[in-house]
């Protein structure tokens, strides 16, 4: 008999998947494999999903994927990965695969999105109508959150391959095999590695090619701000989380670029405006279990409705 409390997750990301288990909001066993082929991730998330069910019996799981990626629950290719630069994952069904003969309440979204999810209902985003998410990791992402729901559109967002303004002087031509330079092909860590000619990581805080990368991030932030007029944009992923100085010179930097034109970004609100997630590095993880539990409160508010009739 599964328990209410206890919730299952997948946090499906590019170069590694994370499944947990929790009760509430406390992740009480997790499992974390590399990204490979489809059929030998799939294969070894649903393994861990089928012991847990078996032996806690959760009640809902939730799907935190990486994109893009079919969200329309009428299409047969929902929960299926579309057209993507990852070798083998185009057309891969991820829902399909770990939710088949699970019976029990699922959802599927971007890593993102859920992400988003997670901070607005528990995080640094709780009790705001509205957040942006985004991770700066081996791709460039973004997440909403509008009034509690996830945006999502004919798709879903894919911010990442924006292109904004580049840095004056910036020779980079940029690594995307879509766009070049939008700004996935410009700060994801492969971009940053064929920048620096090396891992992002082993590069100092003081090379001055940073000063590009900051650039093009607050163009990103900027972007957002004036579109979708989030409340707070938190930055999350290996670069985001891992690289502080890039935060601290894009409050900066912001402030300046908008020009006072918003009136609720300024110099003594930035660092509540831009800011990294409560979760940190689980704020996937979490992302996932915040999908398990809109799953279940969907379905306990659909048997509700179906018993009242």
């Amino acid at each position: 008999m599964a328990s209410d409390s206890v919730l299952a997750g997948v946090e499906l990301g590019g170069t590694k998947a994370i499944a947990v288990l929790a009760r509430g909001r406390e992740i009480i066993d997790r499992k974390k494999i590399e990204t490979t082929t489809p059929s030998e991730t799939l294969a070894g998330l649903r393994q861990h999903l089928d012991i847990w069910k078996a032996r806690e019996g959760f009640a809902a799981l939730g799907i935190a994927s990486f994109g893009p990626i079919s969200l329309n629950p009428g299409s047969p290719d929902h929960g299926c990965i579309l057209t993507t630069p990852k070798p083998g994952w185009s057309g891969a069904r991820v829902a399909e695969a770990l939710t088949k003969d699970l019976h029990c309440p699922w959802r599927v979204d971007t890593d993102v999105n859920a992400a988003a999810c997670a901070e607005w209902r528990w995080g640094a985003a709780c009790g705001m109508t509205s957040v942006a998410y985004l991770t700066l990791g081996t791709g460039i992402g973004g997440g909403f959150v509008l009034d509690g729901k996830a945006l999502h559109g004919a798709l879903h967002p894919e911010i990442g391959h924006l292109r904004l303004r580049r840095a004056p002087g910036d020779p980079f031509e940029g690594t995307c095999p879509f766009h070049r330079d939008c700004i996935e092909g410009l700060i994801s860590g492969p971009a940053l590695q064929a920048r620096f000619g090396a891992v992002a990581a082993e590069i100092p805080d003081d090379d001055p090619t940073w000063v590009f990368v900051q650039h093009d991030l607050v163009e990103l932030i900027g972007a957002i701000a004036l579109m979708v007029s989030p409340q707070a944009v938190l930055i999350g992923g290996g670069v985001g989380m891992g690289r502080p100085f890039l935060l601290a010179g894009a409050r900066e930097q912001l402030v300046e670029r908008l020009g006072n034109y918003l009136p609720h970004i300024s110099s003594d609100t930035i660092s509540g405006f831009v800011s990294n997630p409560a979760f940190g590095e689980d704020a996937g993880p979490m992302g996932a279990i915040a999908l398990a539990q809109a799953a279940l409160d969907d379905s306990r508010s659909q048997s509700s409705r179906r018993n009242s009739a």
